[in-house]
């Protein structure tokens, strides 16, 4: 709990982390490399930053920022600019100029920025449009369409939960609605079955983690990064599932998907029997930590469970 409190933390103020942390960079830089002059270089690096990594107004704050820390310097202790002469021969013109071209720069850069974020904001909704249609021509039965929806829901929480990335975090989301698309290429009539799976089926059941990854094997660009969470899904934490790989061996985003998946399946209405209570299902998964599932994921599991934000209602995509 700690640990997540000092997270959320460190995100809410990690501009101005970010920020001061080079302006400091950039003062002992200048102090150690040009003690009797400003190297005025240095003091661009945090406008620069911020026009990376949060647009157009925050590198033009940032700009004017530096901007501000220059001309104090300089009012305070003008040797460190043109030998202490800048003053007596009034030439703020350069500190001036320099300003000016400083906030031109970060006013470009964060709009070029934030186009660049625009377009990929894009193509992520377009990429995820395009998930949503396929799944809907490929799914044959209700059941894997809004089980598949869920599981992508639950799992992107729990990623959330574990502090991933926000390119990560999409790769579980996309995933998880992809990862029974090798189902297709199974019959209607196992899928179905009411009574236990004889051995020959359940073998043919489990071929579907390799039937998926086939498909999606001649998809490039982001597709392809899921390739091996969609193959190791059904991996176990303690070595026993579909593959012998365990523990960190399997992709951290494939052991998510697992609790993920487990849990819909637990709490979902199937063929051979009634659908468990979410209470019945949270107790299953707890007692599978350390063997059937990472601890850590579960733990963070539990955390949502707590929080009411392991349900999603009953939707049709």
């Amino acid at each position: 709990m700690r640990k997540m409190v000092f997270g959320r933390i460190a995100d809410v103020n990690k501009e101005l982390w970010l920020i001061l942390s080079i302006f400091a960079i950039a003062g002992a830089l200048n102090f150690l490399i040009a003690s009797h002059r400003m190297v005025l270089g240095f003091y661009t690096l945090p406008t620069l930053f911020s026009a990376y990594w949060y647009g157009r107004r925050h590198a033009v704050l940032t700009a004017f920022g530096s901007l501000f820390v220059v001309i104090l310097l300089v009012y305070f202790n003008p040797a460190l600019f043109t030998n202490g002469k800048m003053l007596e021969d009034g030439k703020w013109y350069d500190i001036t100029t320099w300003g000016s071209i400083l906030v031109i720069t970060a006013y470009t850069m964060g709009t070029l920025s934030e186009y660049h974020e625009a377009r990929v904001r894009e193509l992520r909704e377009t990429y995820y449009g395009i998930l949503l249609i396929l799944r809907q021509f490929i799914s044959n039965d209700k059941y894997t369409q809004n089980h598949s929806y869920r599981v992508s829901v639950y799992a992107a929480k729990l990623a959330s939960y574990l502090g991933l990335s926000g390119d990560r975090i999409e790769d579980v989301r996309a995933s998880a609605l992809l990862h029974d698309i090798g189902k297709l290429d199974i019959s209607r009539e196992l899928l179905y079955k009411a009574a236990r799976l004889t051995h020959e089926e359940f073998e043919e059941m489990q071929r579907h983690v390799q039937k998926g990854v086939r498909m999606l094997e001649p998809v490039g660009g982001s597709l392809r990064r899921v390739l091996p969470i969609v193959l190791a899904h059904h991996d176990r934490f303690d070595g026993s599932g579909y593959h012998p790989t365990r523990g960190e061996e399997i992709p951290l985003e494939a052991r998510i998907i697992s609790v993920a998946d487990v849990y819909d399946s637990l709490t979902s209405d199937r063929p051979y029997r009634k659908a468990m209570s979410p209470f019945e299902a949270k107790e299953i998964i707890a007692k599978g930590s350390g063997t059937d599932f990472d601890p850590k994921v579960v733990e963070a599991f539990l955390a949502a469970f707590r929080r009411a934000e392991m349900e999603v209602p009953e939707v049709l995509v």
